[in-house]
């Protein structure tokens, strides 16, 4: 079964328009009903999208995180005391390098003469 909606001009509702970019520019009478806030949460449910206004109180989430994780000053400081250590120099190997050899190269000439000798 469908739902049928009642004809634009006969409800309360106001129209918005999404941009090109998804923009969406919501009626200053919506805005104000609501209250002052910055943003909403979104969902799509049944053909609709809900905008819910939420207020977000950034020392409220960090702290509600931590007390989520379960952890404690001591945690924190050793965290803290971990991240603003200087970082170690890499160890050096102890075993010696082998040392490189080149060998000269060896000239058009010289090749040229074993490849005869050898035919």
């Amino acid at each position: 079964m469908t739902k049928v909606m009642k004809p634009y001009f006969l409800s309360n509702a106001m129209l918005a328009k999404i941009t090109s970019k998804n923009q969406l520019t919501l009626p200053k009478s919506v805005t104000q009903a609501v209250g002052a806030t910055e943003y909403f949460d979104v969902e799509a449910r049944a053909g609709q999208i809900i905008l819910t206004p939420v207020r977000i109180q950034r020392g409220d989430a960090v702290r509600a995180k931590l007390a989520e994780l379960d952890l404690t000053d001591g945690d924190m400081a050793d965290a803290v005391a971990w991240a603003r250590a200087p970082l170690a120099a890499p160890a050096i190997s102890a075993e010696p390098m082998t040392p490189y050899t080149v060998n000269p190269a060896k000239s058009k000439k010289t090749v040229a003469k074993k490849a005869q000798t050898k035919a």
